[in-house]
């Protein structure tokens, strides 16, 4: 049976969790002041806790399924997606620097696509979107899969500390998302971004996207009715396309503001609505972005979860995060990550 590792480089923090044959091997949290002190940390663990057959990597937007080895710094930089000017921010190229780590490790490393890679996501919901749900989000809604394995549609809801984000599962495929600057309010994220306001505060930097959301919000009555309805309005309109009754839910905000997301799915009608909670791996305690990771590379692998493999179309995955951009500008936005 393969041994494998799954990693999420999450905003609070970047959990791995290692796996063979379905049992825990090991896992670990690695806080963002002790990465940003050493990038190299998660190497470390790895080799300590390995070999491995393969690891799946924290992958940022995504890439379409690349071996770290043949990763090239162009596709480093779409997994990050900052803009040449601030890469030298002290603070923005903490992921980077990680993810670089890892390439350069000479461990068996892949780095998996986003949503808007997959080829079940039909090209019109791509159109002038980046974000439908990053590689952490695809890899939540693989567990989600993992559980629900029927053909019928369901929702995957990751309320993360810092994003909400929704993926919509169809014939056990991925192909729909929203992702957490294109989707509800979140722990640190505004959401969805209304244009007029983009205007009025640019410039803007990577970090004014990690702003806006319940931490900014001071009156904590308006934070939890502006949550509250901004969840429930946006898997409303994703209900209005799929038709899904099942919602498979978690992530970091449910654990640290369980009364903010439990009043969000109290909006849902339990009398239409089937909810589950995301549960967890035998004996694994890390994000369920991870546990998802894990069950995508022992799937890689021809392992027991090689089936996830195949409904998801991951070795089909394709393209770039900009290749939906229709704006005049786009092209000059493509040549920053050529």
């Amino acid at each position: 049976m393969p041994r494998v590792a799954g990693c999420d480089p999450g905003t609070s923090s970047l959990d791995i969790l290692a796996v063979e044959d379905g049992r825990v091997l090991g896992q670990v949290r690695i806080e963002p002041d002790e990465l940003r002190a050493d990038p190299t940390l998660p190497v470390q663990w790895l080799r300590e806790a390995g070999p491995f057959d393969l690891i799946a990597g924290p992958s940022g937007y995504g890439l379409p399924l690349v071996r770290a080895a043949d990763c090239t710094d162009a596709q480093l930089a779409l997994m990050s997606l900052v803009r040449p000017d601030e890469r030298a921010a002290k603070g923005v190229g903490g992921f980077s620097a990680t993810v670089r780590a890892l390439r350069d490790s000479g461990l068996p490393v892949v780095f998996l696509p986003g949503v808007i890679h997959l080829p079940t996501v039909p090209a019109h919901r791509k159109l002038n979107k980046v974000d439908l749900g990053t590689a952490d989000k695809l890899c939540v809604a693989a567990l989600a899969l993992a559980q629900h394995n029927r053909d019928a549609p369901a929702l995957a809801v990751e309320f993360g500390s810092a994003f909400t984000a929704l993926v919509v599962l169809k014939d056990k495929q991925i192909v729909d998302g929203l992702g957490g600057t294109s989707g509800p309010l979140g722990g640190r994220s505004a959401g969805a971004w209304d244009g007029e306001s983009a205007y009025l505060l640019s410039p803007l930097q990577k970090a004014d996207l990690f702003h806006g959301g319940l931490a900014d919000i001071s009156n904590c009555e308006t934070a939890r009715a502006a949550f509250r309805e901004s969840f429930g309005k946006a898997v409303s309109g994703l209900l209005s396309i799929h038709g899904f009754q099942d919602v498979y839910y978690g992530g970091t905000l449910f654990q640290t503001h369980p009364d903010f997301t439990r009043d969000a799915l109290g909006e849902l009608p339990r009398s239409f609505y089937r909810l589950h909670y995301a549960g967890d791996l035998p004996g694994a305690w890390v994000k369920h972005a991870a546990q998802g990771a894990t069950l995508i590379a022992d799937g890689l692998c021809g392992g027991t979860f090689s089936p996830l493999v195949e409904w998801l179309k991951l070795r089909e995955a394709s393209g770039t995060v900009l290749d939906g951009l229709t704006h005049p500008r786009a092209a000059e936005v493509r040549k920053w990550f050529a």
